[in-house]
């Protein structure tokens, strides 16, 4: 690792590698080995449920307040309502998640997401129709996902060794983009047959199973001896932290300008009504939202050779680059299977992106500060996807939504190369 970045704090030296190289088209496959320690195996299976589960609720919440209020605006208005419950609560969640025993936090807060499921099923079930309880819900419901999120990433430096990061987070990465693409279709199909009360119940049993992994793991205490206070001051420090190491800062930057500048899925709406409108409309809405997860999907199971990349800031350049890149080419594609090509090429660009962020975050920052550091990328992840939507649906009715996509993919480009010439921090870092 580089030492000017590097963690002060001692580790376990990585186990000696017994097995033979992996030869053929198996040096591509997804890395598994990090599912040979039973801790990190329980944590990634209970992603698996976390990860449909909460697409399931993803999908019954808007649907509901849709078929109370036959608004959409009510249902613009939901998604706000989680978002800020999220940020606040996630940038706190990764103070607590440096200051207490990271498996117990994880324990009260899936109890907390199952119970507030539970309360989803009740008031759909006895038919209350408030689109005031169901907002409220989902704000307890981000809530509890903003403590949860920094906790579980955090814990899993403490379970693997530096050297199966990459592959660990590519393990996690493809669950979660395969419940993108499972859980709405699934639900999809569930709602006409079961209806919106038995899909949250549907959920809300799911995470038991992810409570009862939690609760099988090790105990995770501050390495530190001794529980900091998790307040103001805490999340302050987290800040500092970041700008005192700039490979940390670049790795959120590079993510705020992909997400920003390049993710243009307010778009498509109106690019599946007027440019694809020849493919029809249904179908073309369906691919394009679509595209970037399975594109995700398919760039983790051939993920093979990320535990063999040491060079992880290039990693992150070069697949910020990529994607905009790929963003460009779907703007200018009229073709609607070209234009799906490219976002699928962006999709499998976005999890390289997210495997070697995630590597480095876990890497570069000390035990005591990871939470904190999960924190504030919870809030980027979640943060930037909307902020582009507001750029890009202004852009798009000012300039045409096809050069509005292109132009973002180019600055997305630009901006990238220019931050990593100006800041050698990440171009230099490697472990």
């Amino acid at each position: 690792m580089d030492t000017s970045e590097s963690s002060t704090e001692p580790r376990t030296p990585d186990p000696v590698e017994v097995e033979a190289p992996r030869r053929g088209w198996r040096r591509w496959a997804m890395d598994t080995r990090p599912l040979n320690i039973p801790a990190y195996r329980r944590l990634w299976s209970s992603t698996i449920v976390t990860a449909v589960g909460s697409q399931l609720t993803a999908v019954a919440v808007p649907k509901q307040i849709y078929d109370i209020t036959g608004s959409s605006a009510w249902v613009g208005a939901a998604s706000l309502a989680g978002l800020v419950p999220l940020i606040v609560f996630a940038l706190w969640g990764g103070a607590i998640a440096d200051s207490m025993d990271r498996r117990k936090l994880l324990l009260i807060t899936n109890t907390g997401i199952a119970l507030t499921s539970l309360l989803f099923w009740l008031q759909a079930f006895t038919g209350l129709e408030s689109v005031a309880a169901l907002m409220l819900l989902l704000a307890m419901q981000q809530a509890f996902w903003g403590l949860n999120a920094p906790a579980r990433t955090a814990s899993i430096a403490r379970l693997v060794p530096e050297a199966q990061l990459p592959a660990a987070n590519a393990l996690g990465s493809t669950v979660m983009q395969t419940g993108q693409v499972v859980g709405p279709l699934l639900a999809g199909v569930l709602i006409p047959v079961i209806g919106l009360p038995e899909l949250y119940l549907i959920d809300a049993l799911a995470l038991c199973v992810t409570v009862w992994a939690v609760y099988k793991l090790p105990s995770l205490p501050p390495l530190a001896g001794k529980a900091s206070r998790a307040g103001v001051r805490a999340i302050v420090e987290g800040f500092r932290y970041i700008s005192m190491h700039k490979v940390l800062l670049l790795s959120f930057l590079a993510d705020i300008v992909a997400m920003v500048f390049g993710m243009p899925r307010a778009l498509f709406p109106q690019l599946a009504a007027e440019a694809y409108r020849p493919w029809g409309e249904g179908l073309a809405l369906g691919l394009l939202f679509a595209a970037i997860p399975i594109g995700a999907v398919l760039g983790g199971l051939f993920s093979g050779t990320f535990s063999r990349a040491r060079r992880h800031g290039w990693m992150v350049i070069g697949a910020v680059v990529a994607w905009g890149v790929a963003i460009t080419g779907f703007g200018l594609s009229g073709n609607l299977w070209i234009a799906t090509a490219f976002l699928a090429l962006a999709g499998v660009a976005d999890m390289v992106s997210m495997v070697f962020r995630g590597a480095i975050l876990l890497s570069a920052a000390t035990d005591e500060m990871r939470g904190r550091m999960q924190g504030v990328f919870t809030v980027v992840v979640a943060g930037g996807p909307r902020l582009a939507d507001v750029l890009h649906g202004t852009a798009g009715s000012a300039f045409g939504p096809r050069t509005a996509v292109a132009g973002g993919g180019v600055l997305v480009v630009v901006v990238m190369l220019a931050l990593a010439a100006a800041v050698p921090a990440l171009r230099r870092y490697r472990i």
